[in-house]
């Protein structure tokens, strides 16, 4: 059957490949349906218990997306005449802002004083306000002394102020809400910056890190798959040179990729920031079957055997060991099914189904196309073969030196993967080219970090809030957390009260403490509530029947670590000292806190599946449980050896690094099969012992084994200069993961086999 196909192939070019290319067209389609999903949530999936925990906290208070719009004079000085009219002007217009529902500037603060028996609450600065320097001073100190601005929307040095604008967004449609927030955003910062030429402006928050997530995509997309697909070509013009050869191949590559995102787009697929890198993957993986196919048609060539014979030979040869690696490679990117993080389940399928797509088609189009081409090998490319053969020399000659050193210094490297520590800071996900990490650095040195954290704390009944042992408590837990060396600003409904009862006594200092009545605390927040203007009501901070508060807590700019101690510090106090009220923590830092972790534990699960699935198939293919269980020796050493480098080196996993193991266990399998497939063909047909069922396996293999290493390894490596650090660290890892496992192949392999295959 299959000897019938490949003949058809070779002899219908014209047929294949244009059945091929219209299948590719129906599939390719699909690519107008895939849209970029620009939302944090997209990494957690629906049962994700901080996702819930957050999500109910949502539903009970105001939600809390938002853009920061940083105003940095270049005088260092924000209370001048110019700079306050520009603050002014800008609260005006963030009103606009599509989905927006509150707008917090320092301007528009809800100050609160007495004149007489009167308590007044208004605007700290307003359009009709005089903008004297003596009163440009007075609401200076107003501002850096009261605890709900200095350190949240005004610097303690005064030289930088924050306008955060809440947006609501519907999520009706997602793919376009972010985007539509951002560009009205930007140009407001284009408008002022031509306005005010000595104001600096940068724009941070929720809903610009977000939209992050695809200008990163966007931007390795347009840098680094046009980069890869010129490396990828170059290399196999100075390893190959064959012009044909890699006509044909650009037309398997651009198939597997179209065919891969088509598919994708009418499954109903979103892009994400990991998912995006599908192009990338599926490029650098094509090659392979593509390089395999050439190198045995070449091989043959050079012997004297006509095309259309070299070419059916090459299928002959290549058919099982290409259909058991692109199996393999897609079980290894399908064992992402089991991470916790969708984007990583969509790109293992899309990539698993690329690989599937160029498998068919290097089997199809790939040796139709090289049928019709005109390709010429010339004799001196042998000389690669003598280069192999002193490689395969060597190693027969040293193995039974090379055999125990390599497992030494395996061993040596190994021991260190425990030196790797789980940690992430989410906001350092994105290169210091983007615009947000530029301002959110700059945010962080000079304000306040993106950390927040949201304490919801209960009281268990209506109106439970005003009872002065719940305040009580909520002040003591505020102050504990003001003591906390993470902390930048905690923002409290307790300094609110505390300013209230002192309104309500002639503004007397003395009395800048918490109601003692719970009806004295009730009466406060009303008569503050009802002289709010819309907009700056309570509700981000109190629920409907006042039954709990939230307290936001803004941290420096620190790692999930970090951010789990303080949470379990958090509990801990609480259970001590919060009698019987109940605490709520979530955010979304506090989500990718926890995603990485959750991660591990499911992908371990994962890539062990992946690991007995390939052995499985592996001793199946061929035909021998011992060589299935020897593989899985060169298949796991790989990625051990790869973390502990990691450990010595960097020290530090995040979310991406979780599913590096699974997704490279199946690519680096491509090198064992091929070797072993040519060990033991020479070893049951040709009648070779073992050492020379070695060398047999390094002439014939070998150099399209290195050639596909060195391929993936550039592309890989490409890959690593990413913009979003998630695909970064994927593809550094997974590059150092695929060479271990050529020097794997060649060192310690052939040694072993030479070992525990001796002759009967």
């Amino acid at each position: 059957m299959k000897e019938k196909w490949f003949k058809f192939v070779i002899d219908k070019p014209i047929i294949v490949i244009l059945f091929s290319l219209l299948l590719l067209a129906v599939a390719g389609f699909g690519v107008t349906k895939l849209v970029f999903k620009s939302d944090y949530r997209v990494f957690f999936g629906t049962g994700n218990p901080q996702l819930l925990a957050f999500n109910e906290m949502q539903k009970t208070y105001n939600k809390t997306d938002n853009i920061d719009f940083v105003i940095a004079p270049k005088n260092a000085q924000i209370f001048t005449p110019q700079v306050m009219q520009m603050v002014l002007e800008v609260t005006h217009d963030l009103w606009q802002t599509p989905y927006s529902n509150r707008v917090d500037s320092i301007t528009n603060f809800q100050h609160t004083y007495a004149i007489d028996d009167d308590m007044i609450v208004g605007d700290l600065l307003s359009e009709e306000d005089e903008k004297s320097t003596e009163k440009l001073q007075q609401i200076k100190k107003i501002a850096i002394n009261d605890p709900q601005l200095s350190g949240r929307l005004i610097s303690k040095q005064a030289h930088v102020t924050i306008l955060s604008t809440t947006v609501q967004l519907p999520g009706i449609d997602p793919t376009k809400e972010v985007p539509e927030v951002v560009h009205f955003i930007r140009q407001l910062k284009t408008k002022y910056n031509a306005k005010y030429p000595d104001v600096d402006i940068y724009l941070s928050g929720i809903v610009m890190m977000n939209n992050s997530f695809a200008e990163s995509s966007i931007k390795d997309f347009k840098n680094l798959v046009p980069l890869m697909f010129l490396a990828i070509i170059l290399l196999m013009f100075i390893l190959l040179k064959t012009v044909s050869g890699i006509i044909a191949t650009i037309f398997v590559i651009f198939g597997s990729i179209i065919g891969a995102m088509g598919l994708a787009g009418w499954s109903g697929f979103f892009l994400t920031g990991p998912s995006a890198i599908t192009p990338t993957m599926v490029m650098t993986l094509a090659v392979a079957d593509c390089v395999h196919i050439l190198s045995s048609q070449f091989y043959e060539m050079r012997r004297g055997m006509k095309k259309r014979e070299a070419i059916l030979t090459s299928l002959r040869i290549n058919f099982q060991p290409i259909f058991l690696t692109s199996i393999t490679t897609a079980i290894g990117f399908l064992s992402l099914n089991f991470s916790e993080a969708p984007p990583f389940r969509d790109l293992g399928n899309m990539v698993a189904t690329g690989v599937m797509i160029a498998f068919l088609l290097s089997i199809t189009l790939f040796p139709a196309l090289l049928s019709l081409l005109p390709i010429k090998v010339k004799q001196q490319h042998e000389s690669h073969k003598d280069y192999m053969d002193t490689i395969s020399s060597f190693v027969i000659k040293y193995r039974k030196l090379l055999l125990p050193l390599s497992s030494l210094v395996i061993i040596s490297l190994v021991i260190f993967v425990p030196k790797n520590e789980l940690n992430d800071n989410f906001v350092e996900y994105f290169d210091q080219s983007l615009e947000f990490r530029k301002s959110t650095d700059f945010m962080q040195e000079n304000i306040h970090g993106l950390t927040n954290i949201f304490f919801s704390i209960k009281s268990g009944e209506p109106s439970g809030i005003n009872k002065p042992e719940f305040i009580a408590v909520t002040e003591k837990f505020s102050n504990w957390m003001r003591e906390q060396k993470e902390t930048d600003h905690v923002l409290s409904l307790t300094d609110t009260l505390k300013k209230l009862n002192k309104n309500m006594h002639g503004d007397d200092k003395t009395f800048y403490t918490l109601p003692q009545a719970r009806d004295l605390s009730a009466q406060y927040l009303l008569l503050y509530e009802m002289s709010l203007p819309y907009g700056l009501d309570l509700n981000n901070q109190l629920n409907v029947d006042k039954s709990s508060l939230r307290l936001m807590v803004t941290f420096k700019n620190i790692t999930s670590k970090q951010l789990q101690k303080i949470e379990q510090r958090s509990y801990e106090w609480f259970a001590k000292n919060g009698h019987d009220y109940q605490l709520d923590i979530a955010s979304p830092n506090l989500m990718f806190a926890h995603i990485g972790q959750r991660n591990i534990m499911s992908m371990l699960t994962g890539t062990t599946v992946a690991l007995v699935l390939i052995s499985g198939l592996l001793g199946f293919a061929l035909k021998s449980v011992r060589f299935g269980l020897i593989s899985l020796l060169p298949n796991l050493i790989p990625a051990g050896v790869a973390f502990g480098l990691w450990g010595i080196f960097v020290g530090q996993v995040g979310l991406a690094l979780s599913v590096v193991a699974g997704m490279t266990l199946g690519i680096i399998v491509d090198d064992t099969v091929h070797f072993l497939s040519k060990y033991l063909h020479a070893r049951r047909d040709r009648q070779l012992n073992s050492i020379e069922a070695v060398a047999y396996a390094f002439s014939s293999v070998g150099r399209a084994l290195w050639i596909t290493t060195l391929v993936l390894t550039i592309g890989f490596i490409i890959l690593a200069q990413s913009s979003f650090r998630i695909n970064a660290d994927m593809g550094l890892l997974t590059s150092v993961t695929i060479v271990i496992a050529l020097i794997v192949d060649f060192i310690f392999l052939p040694p072993l086999l030479m070992l525990l295959d001796k002759e009967s």
